[in-house]
């Protein structure tokens, strides 16, 4: 992959990806066969890129695309209930201009924030093999490289968290032992500053069961409001 200078070229290398051929006759099929209840969208069906500040400190990372929702809008947790509990919880802590996110093009704006995924392409049963992930690494590894300002990392369920300790370079460096293991709230500081904080992903899975309750998901947000404020 050539060395990207900018998030904009980036993003023009990452929507034009077909590097997985599983995924991308996923992705595609999805957007042919479309769900009836958006029977009449034009689904983007495409990788998806990361969205929001450039400049920002806060870098959310969570697993792929959803089939009906960031494959159907082309951005990032946009369209479907994960979003709608992502992007209430950044408005309500000063990250996102709105509290919900349609389309794109509904005029949602991220301050100090930008959104990513450990792969692009929605996956068969919401699952990128390792291989698949492996191949889109180098897309996080140039986002880390570009998004300089970057000081908090929260990272949505087990599987984001490994692939962003991978992307990053942690996963090699830290013996086993002491790379951080993964738990909803957990905390950790490393070498270079950057603190990474843990969450359970918004999915049905976990909202719908208890699992993740709004007070333990705005905690999140808030301990990453008050760790940026803090310096």
């Amino acid at each position: 992959m050539p060395r990207h200078r900018t998030i904009a070229a980036l993003n023009r290398s990452i929507v034009t990806c077909r590097e997985c051929p599983r995924l991308v006759r996923h992705r595609e099929a999805v957007a042919r066969e479309r769900r009836r209840a958006f029977s009449d969208w034009e689904y983007w069906g495409r990788p998806v890129p990361g969205f929001g500040d450039p400049t920002a400190r806060l870098l959310i990372v969570g697993l792929a695309p959803a089939a009906h929702g960031a494959n159907r809008t082309g951005r990032m947790f946009t369209g479907d209930s994960s979003g709608d509990w992502l992007y209430d919880a950044l408005h309500e802590f000063g990250f996102a201009s709105q509290p919900g996110s349609t389309s794109r093009d509904d005029g949602l704006t991220l301050t100090d924030c930008y959104i990513t995924a450990g792969a692009r392409c929605t996956p068969p049963g919401n699952r990128p093999t390792q291989e698949e992930f492996d191949r889109c690494q180098p897309y996080l590894e140039a986002e880390l490289r570009l998004l300089r300002g970057v000081r908090l990392v929260v990272t949505l369920g087990q599987i984001a968290h490994r692939q962003w300790l991978k992307a990053s370079g942690w996963w090699h460096r830290l013996p086993v032992a002491d790379r951080p293991p993964f738990a909803h709230g957990a905390r950790r500081e490393f070498s270079d500053g950057t603190v990474l904080l843990s969450s359970y992903h918004p999915s049905r899975q976990n909202t719908n069961t208890g699992r993740l309750t709004r007070a333990t998901w705005f905690s999140i947000f808030r301990e990453a409001r008050q760790l940026l404020e803090a310096g």
